[in-house]
C-alpha cells in the first residue's frame, strides 16, 4: 500500500539496532498464520466470473478463442506509483474462475420477447444516421427504438439462466441482430440530471445513447436492484453509438497517429466485407472482457493509496470546500454546490469513515490569478525558484497557502482538501478537474474543480465533479483507463485499447458518461477489498514496533480477527473482511508501548527524503477533459 517495502525494511532494520525485537521475529516469539510484522497482507480470491452469451451462439463464439484472450489472475497496483516508475502491489491475488454459458433458444426467446415490450419507437441518433451516412457500411440503420438500460439490468439479475448466480459477478454478452423479432435499438439512462443545473445528459445527448450498462447497488436511490446483484451487460447489436466511436466504419485511424484505433462494430459488420471479420468476434469479446469487465470493474487497481497520506488509516474525514470567486456576480460555491449530494455519495463509497463539510471562499487575488492563468493560459511557472513546471502551478499555489485552507486540523482525521476555481466566461479551464498527487511519488494531494458560464452551459455545477474527483482522491480509477498485471501495462482508450472506453457505460460515478452520480456496486467491492489490505497492512506495520514480550494476547487476537478477514475476502464478503481488518489494527493499536510516533516520524521523514531526492516528474494526463474530441463532449 502507500507505506512501501523499503519503508517496513527500514523501519524493521532501525528497531533491530535499537535492540527492539519485532514480534514474531525473535528466537522463541509466537508465529502467527495471517498477522505479518512488518510485511504485506495475504489476501487470495478466486474470483468466479460468470460469462454468459445471449444470441451468439458457439459457432460464433468459439470458446478456445474466447478464454484465449483471458488472464489466469490479477494482482492490483497503486498506479500514481507507476508514474514514478514504482510497482506497488497490494497483498491482493485475484484467480479468476471462469464459467461461460451460451444460453439455449428458450431462454433467449425469453429475454428477446421482454427487449421487445421495453423497446419504444424512437428516431435516429446523431450517430446511427451518421453511420448511415457512411461509404462502406454493411446495412442501413432504420426504424430504431430506446430501452430504459436499467430496466434490462434488472431483469438479467433476477432471471439469469440456470446456474448463472448474478450476485457474482457477471457479463451477459447479447446480440439480437438475426432474429425474426430484430429491433434496431439504443439503451438510455435517464431521470438523474445534474443537481446543480438541472441538466440531464440521458435525455438531452444523442452521445448517451448507449449499448452497455450494469453496477447498480442494490439501495440506488434511482434505479435500485434491492439486493446485491453484480452484473454488466454489453450488446453489439445495439446503436452503432458514439460512446466507443463503433458507428464509424470508414477510418480505422481515428487521430490520424498512424496506429488503428481498436474498436468493436456492431454484429452484423463482423462478416465478409465488413468491418471486421466473423472469425475475430471471439477475440473481440475476450478482450472486452479481460480489458474492460474486469480490469476495469470488477478487479480493478486504485488510482491512488486508499489509506491516504496520514501516519494512521483515518476514520474521521472532513470535505474542505474551498471556492475561488473569480466568475463576476455569481457566488459559484452557494449556487452550484449541493453539499448534501457529495457528503451522501462519499459516505456510501467510504461506509466506515464518518464525514463532515465545511466550506468557504478564498479571494481570486493577483497571486492566485496569475498561477491560475500560469498553467490553464501562458505555460508560465508562478514559483519559478522551484522546480515545478507550470502544470504545477496550482498544487504549488495551494500548498504555499494550506493553513488558510484547512481549518479542522486536529479535530478530524484528515482533511480532504477541495479548491475550486470559477472563472469569467472567455477565461479557459484545464477541463472539469482533476485529483493532484504531491509530484514527488504519487501521494495525492489536491482536488481541483473547475467552473465557468461555458461548463454550466455544458450542463455540469460543481458538485458531481468534487464526487468524481474525491472519488480519485480515495483511490478509485476511472471505469475506462486501469492496470493490466499479467503484462504490466497501465492503458487507457487511445489505439490498441480505444475499446475500453466502454467501461465507462456503468453505474459509476468515476466514468464520464454523466446519466448517474452513484459509485458502482464494483466501486464499493473494490473499495472495501483495498481497504481489508490497507488496515492489514497498517497493523502488520505497527505490530513490528510492539516491544519484545509486550502484548502477546492482543496480537493473537489481532492475528485471529485477520484469519477471519481473509476467509471473509475469499468468501467474497469484502464489507466483513473490512470490518474485520479494522478491528485487527485497532487491536494491534491499542498495545502498550507500540510506536505509533516511531512509525509517523518514519513515513515523514521517507516522504521528505523522496521530495529532497527525486526528479519533479513530467506533467501526466489525468485531467478529467471536456475536450472536443472527447466522449464527453459530443452531442
Amino acid at each position: 500500500m502507500g507505506w512501501r517495502r523499503s519503508f517496513t525494511v527500514g523501519l524493521v532494520a532501525v528497531l533491530v539496532g535499537a535492540s527492539v525485537g519485532p514480534a514474531g521475529a525473535a528466537a522463541g516469539a509466537p508465529s502467527y498464520g495471517y498477522l505479518k510484522p512488518g510485511g504485506q497482507p495475504r489476501l487470495v480470491e478466486k474470483v468466479p466470473v460468470n460469462v454468459v452469451f445471449v444470441g451468439y451462439e458457439p459457432n460464433q463464439v468459439a470458446k478456445s478463442a474466447f478464454l484465449g484472450e483471458l488472464a489466469g489472475g490479477y494482482e492490483p497496483v497503486v498506479r500514481s506509483r507507476l508514474w514514478y516508475g514504482v510497482t506497488e502491489k497490494l497483498g491482493i491475488t485475484y484467480k479468476y474462475d471462469y464459467k461461460l454459458t451460451y444460453a439455449d433458444k428458450r431462454y433467449e426467446d425469453k429475454f428477446f420477447k421482454q427487449l421487445g415490450k421495453l423497446a419504444k419507437p424512437a428516431a435516429l441518433t446523431t450517430f446511427q444516421q451518421a453511420y448511415n451516412d457512411q461509404e462502406n457500411n454493411i446495412l442501413d440503420v432504420a426504424g430504431n427504438h430506446e430501452i430504459d438500460a436499467p430496466s434490462v439490468e434488472k431483469w438479467l439479475a433476477y432471471n439469469a439462466p440456470s446456474g448463472v448466480d448474478t450476485r457474482r459477478n457477471t457479463v451477459f454478452f447479447i446480440n439480437w441482430y438475426g432474429r425474426s423479432d430484430f429491433k434496431h435499438h439504443v439503451y438510455t439512462k435517464t431521470g438523474e440530471p445534474d443537481p446543480d443545473t438541472g441538466y440531464d445528459f440521458g435525455v438531452q445527448r444523442a452521445s448517451r445513447k448507449i449499448i452497455a450498462w450494469g453496477g447498480t447497488t442494490a439501495n440506488d436511490e434511482e434505479t435500485g436492484l434491492g439486493s446485491t446483484r453484480r452484473l454488466w451487460f454489453h450488446d453489439l447489436s445495439a446503436g452503432p453509438e458514439s460512446w466507443t466511436s463503433n458507428y464509424d466504419v470508414d477510418n480505422r485511424d481515428l487521430d490520424g497517429d498512424g496506429v488503428e484505433d481498436y474498436r468493436m462494430p456492431p454484429t452484423w459488420e463482423y462478416a465478409a466485407g465488413g468491418y471486421r471479420a466473423p472469425s475475430a468476434l471471439a477475440g473481440d469479446l475476450g478482450k472486452i472482457t479481460r480489458y474492460v469487465a474486469l480490469n476495469l470493474l470488477f478487479t480493478s487497481s486504485p488510482l491512488y493509496p486508499v489509506e491516504l497520506p496520514t501516519p494512521e488509516p483515518p476514520r474521521t474525514l472532513n470535505i474542505d470546500d474551498n471556492t475561488y470567486e473569480g466568475w463576476a456576480g455569481v457566488n459559484a460555491s452557494e449556487q452550484y454546490t449541493t453539499p448534501q449530494l457529495l457528503k451522501a455519495e462519499l459516505s456510501e463509497l467510504r461506509w466506515r469513515n464518518r464525514f463532515s463539510y465545511d466550506t468557504q471562499d478564498l479571494p481570486y487575488d493577483a497571486k492566485a490569478e496569475q498561477c491560475y492563468l500560469g498553467q490553464v493560459v501562458t505555460g508560465e511557472p508562478c514559483y519559478p525558484e522551484t522546480d515545478f513546471p507550470a502544470a504545477a502551478n496550482l498544487f504549488v499555489y495551494n500548498r504555499e497557502n494550506l493553513d488558510r485552507a484547512l481549518d479542522d486540523q486536529g479535530k478530524v482525521d484528515y482533511e480532504i482538501p477541495l479548491f475550486n476555481y470559477a472563472v469569467d466566461e472567455g477565461i479557459p479551464t484545464p477541463g472539469l478537474g482533476y485529483a493532484d498527487d504531491n509530484w514527488v511519488d504519487g501521494t495525492q494531494s489536491y482536488v481541483f474543480s473547475f467552473i465557468s458560464p461555458e461548463i454550466v452551459e455544458a450542463g455540469y455545477g460543481l458538485t458531481t465533479t468534487q464526487i468524481h474527483e474525491v472519488g480519485h482522491h480515495l483511490g478509485m480509477s476511472h471505469p475506462h483507463d486501469g492496470y493490466d498485471s499479467a503484462t504490466g501495462v497501465d492503458y487507457g482508450p487511445g489505439n490498441e485499447f480505444y475499446f475500453v472506453n466502454a467501461g465507462d457505460e456503468n453505474n459509476s460515478m468515476m466514468s464520464y458518461i454523466d446519466v448517474n452520480w452513484d459509485f458502482s456496486q464494483f466501486d464499493r467491492d473494490n473499495s472495501d477489498r483495498f481497504l481489508t489490505a490497507a488496515y492489514w497492512e497498517a497493523a502488520n506495520r505497527l505490530a513490528a514496533t510492539v516491544p519484545a514480550g509486550k502484548g502477546k494476547l492482543q496480537l493473537k487476537v489481532a492475528d485471529k480477527l485477520l484469519g477471519g478477514a481473509s476467509k471473509a475476502f475469499a468468501a467474497h464478503d469484502y464489507r466483513a473482511a473490512y470490518a474485520l481488518s479494522e478491528k485487527a489494527y485497532g487491536t494491534v493499536a491499542a498495545i502498550p508501548g507500540v510506536d505509533k510516533a516511531g512509525v509517523a516520524a518514519t513515513l515523514k521523514a521517507e516522504a521528505d527524503a523522496a521530495r529532497s531526492s527525486s526528479k519533479v516528474h513530467e506533467p501526466h494526463e489525468f485531467i478529467d477533459t471536456l475536450a472536443p474530441d472527447s466522449p464527453r463532449s459530443q452531442p
